[in-house]
């Protein structure tokens, strides 16, 4: 598994192994951060280089970074699974075409870092999503080669400001992106197998409590379609990050809505992936 994280000051990529960080970026200072490494085809490469090395940063030496800290485009799909499509109530069917907003980089924290709540408003809210990151680019990629362009898979708490995503009449983007109001990580895992995203269970906690749960065979645009349908408008880079959607049972479903406070815990989780878990703080 691969990961960013930063010890005294300094940001490192390197292996995950239970016992800590093993930093592999002092080894290729050409390769600044792992999305250079996904686009030079080296992430097998590094692994292999990881093999018999001992662990350089123990737990309690580091904090986690998003696994890919400088993706040139983050791209979120919205209302991906039937029951986030009737939690609208509009009377009307799914949409023909995915519902799609870009979030910027600095609205997420790694693993194990509090979501932060601005005093602005107290609706943060959470939403567990898997995101892919993309290994190999292009345009307009057929539907049946789409998995063959991921090069990891990784974990997303897609906090959302719900009364900001209602500031204008179209748009959600002032909700979607406070600084570090969401969550990545906690690691990049290499992606192999068509399984890995094709039917997965993942589920969202709040303080234990299963709020969001269910599996990705459900999701009304597949992560294949996802990805030949954004590719045929923009570019698709290695690195750039696509977050593949979130189930029924975010915060702001309850009623009266159940919103995040700090004190707080959030964990994210995805069998072959891991558990993706943070606080949430007051700004």
């Amino acid at each position: 598994m691969f990961a960013t994280f930063t010890s005294e000051g300094t940001s490192h990529w390197g292996i995950a192994r239970p016992e800590g960080m093993i930093a592999l970026s002092p080894d290729y200072p050409h390769l600044h951060t792992l999305r250079n490494v996904i686009a030079a085809g080296a992430l097998e490469e590094i692994a292999q280089a990881a093999t018999g090395r001992a662990v350089t940063h123990p737990h309690g030496s580091f904090t986690y970074e998003i696994p890919v800290p400088d993706p040139e485009k983050i791209i979120c799909v919205g209302v991906n699974f039937p029951d986030r499509n009737a939690e609208y109530k509009d009377g009307q069917d799914a949409p023909p075409n995915m519902s799609l907003f870009i979030r910027f980089p600095r609205s997420f924290v790694g693993h194990e870092t509090p979501l932060t709540r601005p005093p602005e408003t107290p609706q943060l809210d959470y939403e567990g999503e898997i995101a892919i990151v993309i290994g190999k680019g292009g345009r307009r990629i057929p539907e049946a080669e789409a998995l063959s362009h991921i090069a990891g898979l990784t974990l997303c708490n897609e906090g959302t400001l719900r009364d900001w995503v209602r500031h204008a009449k179209f748009n959600v983007t002032q909700g979607k992106n406070w600084d570090g109001s969401g969550a990545m990580g906690p690691w990049l895992v290499p992606f192999t197998d068509p399984a890995q995203i094709v039917d997965v269970h993942l589920q969202t906690r709040v303080n234990g409590d299963i709020r969001q749960d269910d599996r990705t065979g459900r999701m009304l645009f597949p992560v294949a379609r996802q990805i030949a349908y954004i590719s045929t408008f923009t570019t698709l880079v290695p690195g750039d990050i696509i977050v593949t959607g979130t189930p029924t049972g975010a915060g702001a479903r309850f009623d009266p809505p159940v919103w995040l406070v700090p004190g707080d815990t959030i964990e994210v989780e995805a069998d072959g992936i891991g558990t993706l878990r943070n606080g949430v703080v007051d700004e």
